[in-house]
């Protein structure tokens, strides 16, 4: 059996090794892939964006089954495109990935169906955001409408920068077309949770929580990230919390998609806050979040390929998905200067010992030498039957990585085990 992942990052990365368990599956290619995959896939030179090659490559090289990772792909219609050639795909199509692709969409979602979340205006002109900005509580957020790799959401502490932000998005475009409109939010305090979820549209099954450490910086300074760790599970998340998130979130964000003739198939990512309040969504992503993922997967004990078919045929509910007991933790190397400026080019040495355990991001081939070739470089995640346990082995894996530059947080999980002593 043929496998294709679309995508080149460190959770395309875990999700190639946890497809490798199934032993039907005789090649896997990644488009594109990066250097650092080379041992697990076969790297095909195709950017993830490229749909048109993407299904040339697909309908030549006998595809059996596609898995398309990574938001951008999905928003512009590549399962739509794929399933138009007969090809099955994991991943939601045009229309459900909306969810992702516009935030002006989700908000107005779920103002309608009644999910909770926070508070919210839309703006299309400049001058009308700036004027509501005169009396908006402070703080306050600001998010574009589109997608925006990940970073288009600021949150301004002081009236001035509400108004920068929404000038550099509006005005400046520093998101491209992403800041034609956008979202004025209320500021939501409490706990941040991610929670994955395999979806058929009417089945969801939550995988198990996780806990994302976005700052660069220890102790939760610096600038936001594309994510420097993550732990799982994430203990401010209750079996009681999960209750209510289920019968107010989740389960009501798939009948609202239904509703909306938007049936979402694939990976559903609930992206929480506990407030005093209760739970409210602070954003949906319609893909496996990153660097979740790297922590999620590796404790996902069923068939991964198994599970991603029934989320695309409709029967998730006659399939076993079950997590092993335990925790993960992953300690994210990113070169030094992420995410503003940082060299990259520099050897990477990944000892035999610890490749298992490790999800490459930023890596390219030059021959046979592999070097860094991006912000975060890698992740590192180790398992273990207590969180304390996987923390201490993820950062002991962490001495067996080595490349020049290296800079990685010294306390991911730190928040989590104050929780759980």
């Amino acid at each position: 059996m043929k496998i294709m992942v679309v995508g080149g990052g460190g959770r395309e990365h875990a999700i190639i090794k946890k497809l490798k368990e199934n032993k039907e599956i005789t090649e896997i290619f990644a488009l594109p892939g990066n250097g650092g995959m080379a041992k697990d896939a076969t790297l095909v030179n195709i950017g993830a964006k490229d749909i048109p090659a993407i299904v040339d490559f697909a309908k030549n090289n006998d595809i059996d089954y596609a898995v398309v990772a990574p938001d951008d792909p999905l928003v512009l219609g590549c399962v739509d495109a794929l399933n138009e050639i007969g090809i099955d795909c994991f991943g939601p199509n045009k229309a459900a990935a909306i969810i992702e692709g516009s935030k002006v969409f989700s908000k107005n979602l779920m103002k309608k169906y009644n999910i909770p979340t926070a508070e919210y205006e839309v703006f299309t002109d400049l001058e009308s955001a700036l004027s509501y900005l005169e009396t908006a509580p402070i703080p306050t957020v600001i998010k574009a409408d589109g997608l925006a790799l990940g970073k288009g959401v600021i949150i301004a502490e002081t009236r001035e920068d509400a108004k920068n932000a929404v000038k550099s998005m509006m005005e400046d475009k520093i998101f491209g077309d992403s800041g034609s409109q956008v979202v004025i939010e209320e500021f939501l305090t409490g706990p941040e949770v991610s929670v994955l979820s395999f979806t058929d549209g009417k089945t969801v099954v939550p995988m198990v929580s996780s806990m994302d450490h976005k700052r660069a910086l220890d102790g939760d300074n610096g600038l936001n990230t594309g994510g420097m760790g993550t732990i799982a599970p994430n203990p401010y998340y209750t079996d009681e919390i999960a209750k209510e998130c289920m019968e107010k979130i989740f389960i009501p964000t798939i009948n609202a998609m239904n509703s909306e003739n938007r049936t979402f198939k694939g990976c559903l990512y609930f992206g929480l806050m506990l407030t005093p309040k209760g739970p409210k969504v602070i954003e949906y992503n319609c893909r496996f979040g990153d660097p979740e993922t790297q922590v999620v997967l590796p404790l996902l004990e069923s068939d991964l390929l198994t599970i991603m078919k029934a989320t695309t045929n409709g029967t998730l509910k006659d399939c076993e998905v079950k997590f092993k007991d335990g925790a993960a933790a992953c300690v994210v190397m990113a070169s030094n200067g992420y995410p503003q400026k940082y060299e990259s080019g520099f050897t990477l040495n990944i000892e035999e010992s610890v490749a298992d355990s490790v999800y490459v991001a930023g890596a390219k081939l030059d021959g046979d030498t592999l070097k860094t070739a991006g912000g975060r470089v890698l992740g590192v995640t180790a398992t273990a039957n207590n969180l304390e346990d996987a923390i201490n082995l993820a950062y002991d894996k962490v001495n067996y990585v080595h490349f020049d530059n290296a800079y990685y947080r010294k306390d991911i999980g730190k928040k989590a085990m104050e929780v759980l002593k």
